[in-house]
């Protein structure tokens, strides 16, 4: 039997920031179907945090199995380059956009392959939600210029996340609110739905919520009709309805909104978190209810009110936007830091789950040189 030693990064599944290297013997014999990728780049946000510290709750361990226990292999966004394949439609040299271990090579089984790319059917990836299973063509001659292409590989999960999120908060009317309140608002998603919610058409009064140390930056995006810190809380005025919409998830900060706005507060939205999941444990009883946000759930809607194509029509659209004036070097809010192999991916995990980030910088690893 034919194999390979793939190299991986592995995190602990009770501490992210704890990551080592190992290395496995794994088969190059592929039934029909099944390719061998070798992963090239992928972005590293809190957000792949977030899927690490939802591993257990929301599966996203079960992606990429280790089979070691206690350790897992958390998930990326990023390209890969086939390396060999047994998979009609699916040839060496090809190039795909998608959810990735940290890792040298990753085997797939493909199914409904096509021009545009293919789904993902391996047994264990059933169950899993459909987004993550989607696996995106790359056109030999390249549409983005290199920083482009850095960017979407960056923002594009993150940024469909922000795009769907602010469709639903529209869809619903915003519930009534004529103010909506971001926590983190410096995050990436965050401002990301900010953007999107301002392309979208009319909408609330849009409150910026973040750390004094990035009030700077939140506040040079433009994207926010205003900032407050932490610490100003309790200069937001109570005259008015409220949207919550939740990126820190900090049961503090929720407890601290929730007294603040009483009744006042129409909705309450959980979007997501880097590495908190303390609100799930329920100390608190809030009225409203926190709900967690998911976006599959509006994405599925949305394809039957108005059909895959035409979503993705103004989805592409929108991010394009997004994307060129997100590192214009003029006018732009992020500077691409590039890093460079498994030493790099581990420090910059560490960094990501330690203390959080630079906002201004977008992470990317490259495995394309080693």
């Amino acid at each position: 039997m034919s194999t390979i030693t793939n190299t991986r990064l592995l995190s602990s599944k009770s501490n992210v920031g704890n990551t080592r290297v190992d290395h496995v013997e794994e088969s190059v014999t592929l039934e029909p179907g099944e390719a061998l990728l070798t992963i090239d780049t992928f972005a590293l946000t809190t957000n792949n945090i977030t899927y690490a510290a939802f591993g257990e709750s929301m599966r996203y361990w079960d992606f990429f199995p280790t089979h070691i226990d206690g350790w897992g292999q958390m998930p990326v966004w990023g390209y890969a380059t086939v390396y060999t394949s047994n998979a009609e439609g699916i040839a060496v040299g090809d190039r795909f956009y998608g959810y990735y271990p940290i890792a040298k090579f990753l085997k797939i089984k493909a199914g409904r392959v096509n021009t545009q790319g293919f789904k993902e059917v391996s047994e264990h990836r059933k169950e899993l939600p459909f987004t993550y299973n989607t696996y995106v063509r790359v056109p030999q001659t390249p549409t983005l210029s290199p920083d482009l292409e850095d960017a979407e590989m960056l923002m594009r999960p993150l940024f469909y996340t922000s795009y769907m999120l602010a469709d639903f908060l529209q869809d619903n009317n915003y519930f009534g609110a004529k103010k909506v309140v971001f926590s983190s608002a410096s995050s990436k998603t965050a401002y990301g739905t900010a953007y999107c919610g301002r392309k979208l058409g009319d909408h609330p009064h849009f409150v910026g919520i973040t750390s004094a140390r990035n009030q700077t930056f939140v506040e040079s995006t433009g994207l926010y009709d205003s900032t407050v810190t932490y610490e100003e809380l309790n200069t937001l005025s109570t005259d008015e309805p409220y949207v919550y919409v939740d990126f820190s998830g900090s049961n503090s900060l929720r407890l601290h909104i929730h007294q603040h706005l009483g009744q006042q507060l129409k909705y309450d939205c959980y979007a997501g978190s880097a590495t908190n999941t303390e609100f799930l444990a329920n100390e608190h009883e809030f009225n409203p209810e926190p709900v967690p946000y998911f976006a599959p759930d509006q994405i599925r809607k949305r394809i039957q009110d108005w059909g895959m194509d035409e979503l993705n029509r103004r989805y592409e659209t929108t991010q394009a936007e997004f994307l060129a004036e997100l590192v214009d070097p003029q006018t732009g809010w992020m500077t691409l830091s590039p890093g460079y192999g498994f030493g790099d991916a581990a420090r910059v995990t560490r960094t990501l789950y330690m203390t959080g980030d630079q906002p201004h910088l977008g992470r990317v690893i490259r495995f394309d040189m080693f």
